[in-house]
C-alpha cells in the first residue's frame, strides 16, 4: 500500500488544493509556482506507473488512485484556467469536451467495474495525456509569460495542444464508450 508508486500518485492528489491555491492568486510568482507544482506532478504520472511495472509493485490501490489523481489534476487546472480567463472563447469548448470524457470514461469504468470487464488505457489515450499535460502546463506557463515573458509562446503552444487532447478525447471516448455499451445489454 505504502510503495514509491502509490507515495508519488498520491502526492498529486495532494498538491491539488496547493496547485488551486497558487493559481487563485493569477500574479507572476503564483504562476510559476503553479508551473512548477503542475510539472513536477505531470512528472510523477509517467513515474508512478514506470516504477510500479519495473519494480513488481502494480497495486489495485494505485490501478484505483491513479486515474483519479490525473483527472482531479486535470480539472483543477482547467477551472482555473477558465477562471483566470486564460481559456477564453472557443477554446473553452476543447476544455469542456476533456471535461466531459473525463466525467464519462469514469462513469463507465465504474460501471464496468460492477460487471468485472476491465478497460485497458490505449496509446492513443495516453498520447491524449500527453497532449493534455503539455497543454495545461503552457497555458500555467502563459499566466507567468504574459507578465515577465510575452514573447514566450506558451500561449499558443497550450491552446494548439489543447485542441489537440481534445480531438484525441473524441477519438479515446468513443473508443471507450463503444467497448463498454457491449457490457451493457
Amino acid at each position: 500500500m505504502y510503495s514509491l508508486p502509490n507515495l508519488l500518485t498520491l502526492s498529486r492528489i495532494v498538491v491539488v488544493p496547493v496547485l488551486i491555491l497558487v493559481m487563485w492568486q493569477a500574479n507572476w510568482p503564483g504562476y510559476l509556482a503553479a508551473f512548477i507544482l503542475y510539472s513536477v506532478a505531470g512528472a510523477t504520472d509517467y513515474l508512478d506507473g514506470y516504477l510500479a511495472r519495473a519494480q513488481g509493485t502494480v497495486s489495485k490501490l494505485g490501478q484505483f488512485l491513479d486515474p483519479i489523481a490525473d483527472k482531479v489534476m486535470v480539472v483543477a487546472a482547467i477551472v482555473m484556467l477558465i477562471e483566470n480567463d486564460i481559456i477564453i472563447g472557443i477554446t473553452t469548448l476543447a476544455a469542456m469536451i476533456i471535461l466531459l470524457r473525463e466525467i464519462v470514461v469514469s462513469g463507465l469504468r465504474e460501471f464496468l467495474g460492477g460487471v468485472q470487464v476491465s478497460v485497458p488505457v490505449s496509446k492513443l489515450a495516453k498520447w491524449k495525456t500527453t497532449f493534455q499535460m503539455v497543454s495545461l502546463g503552457a497555458l500555467i506557463l502563459h499566466g507567468f509569460a504574459m507578465q515577465k515573458m510575452p514573447e514566450l509562446p506558451a500561449y499558443e503552444v497550450g491552446v494548439v495542444s489543447l485542441w489537440i487532447a481534445a480531438g484525441l478525447t473524441l477519438i479515446t471516448g468513443w473508443d471507450y464508450l463503444r467497448a463498454g455499451l457491449k457490457h451493457m445489454s
